[in-house]
């Protein structure tokens, strides 16, 4: 499945004929497990396309036993909210970005560290390989279980209303939303910005306002939530790479027998993969979209970042905060960082 921008636009309306079709394979046997999963993300992104098509996927190899009802676009409340529903079981599934969930499991925002991984090869070695494996363990010790494959959310670039961001200096006191984490407030604090916390969903309407002048999100994120209407400069800053942890509530999962068990854990794995080659090739054609939507970009080079980040002490304060252990593991998929 190739996505483009205008794929995107257009997905929303397969998705809806496909729902109109779909409801007589679940009617023909009623499900004896009905599953909420809510995300974050708009309709039309990939996250969105492939989960439905693993939901049509579970229908039909379950034989109806299994029917997964999807929630887009926070519909069930901010990640916050959906996260403490996840905990309590109003929610069975969520995905969410591990730096967000690093308010309930502190380490899990390990692979959020900036200018750490300087390419897709090395985030994939890593959360394929023994770093996922380790934030995973520390998933689990909160009752969640997180799926073996983590989904790409991408790099995560920064809009500005009011200045493109080309050196350091520029973020000074540049008030920048971020998402509700620890990590992503440390870091533009020690870029010398002004960040504030805000959630996804009321993002749009701060940039707006201008409560904020620019945030920082991957380009399918800018493209599927139209910031480009609110915002004039993009820098590919590169500054992170987030994924999304496809999260179930421990006892909702394992109430399922084993088969089924088998079964959604193959179909979320194997949606998370496909989501990840439509994500890459939908970043290779965004730039040219949003420029034409009005965004004014720029790439700026990441090594005085970085050294501004080293010489602030943010990497030797996250080491101290997640501990030898795991930054030996993330070190070995990114070399010295601290």
């Amino acid at each position: 499945m190739l996505f483009t921008r205008r794929r995107i636009l257009s997905a929303g309306s397969t998705a809806l004929l496909a729902g109109v079709a779909a409801p007589h394979v679940a009617r023909a046997q009623k499900a004896e497990f009905t599953y909420k999963y809510a995300n974050n993300l708009p309709d039309t992104h990939p996250m969105n396309v492939r989960a439905r098509e693993m939901a049509e996927a579970l229908r039909t190899e379950s034989g109806g036993r299994f029917d997964l009802k999807i929630f887009p676009t926070s519909q069930l409340g901010s990640d916050t909210d959906t996260l403490s529903q996840l905990r309590n079981g109003g929610v069975e599934f969520f995905t969410m970005s591990p730096l967000i969930l690093s308010t309930l499991v502190p380490n899990a925002s390990i692979n959020g560290i900036g200018y750490a991984f300087p390419d897709y090869d090395k985030v994939w070695a890593a959360m394929d390989g023994d770093l996922g494996a380790w934030v995973r363990g520390q998933i689990a010790k909160a009752n969640i279980i997180a799926m073996e494959k983590i989904w790409d959310n991408g790099y995560r670039q920064t809009t500005s209303s009011t200045r493109p961001i080309a050196m350091p200096e520029d973020f000074k006191s540049f008030k920048i939303r971020v998402p509700v984490s620890p990590l992503w407030t440390s870091m533009f604090k020690a870029f010398d910005a002004a960040p504030t916390s805000i959630n996804l969903n009321e993002t749009y309407s701060a940039l707006q306002t201008k409560i904020v002048e620019g945030q920082e999100n991957p380009l399918a994120v800018i493209s599927t939530t139209k910031f480009y209407e609110v915002q004039k400069y993009c820098s590919l800053t590169n500054h992170m790479w987030d994924g999304y942890w496809f999260l179930a509530n421990r006892r909702a999962f394992e109430r399922l027998p084993q088969d089924l068990r088998e079964m959604v854990a193959k179909h979320i794995n194997a949606a998370g993969m496909k989501e990840r080659e439509d994500v890459a090739k939908l970043n290779a054609s965004l730039q040219a979209d949003l420029t034409k939507n009005g965004l004014v970009f720029n790439k700026p080079d990441p090594e005085p970042f970085r050294d501004k980040l080293r010489k602030a002490g943010f990497y030797n304060e996250w080491k101290g905060r997640y501990g030898d252990e795991a930054w030996s593991i993330l070190e070995k998929y990114t070399g010295k960082l601290a």
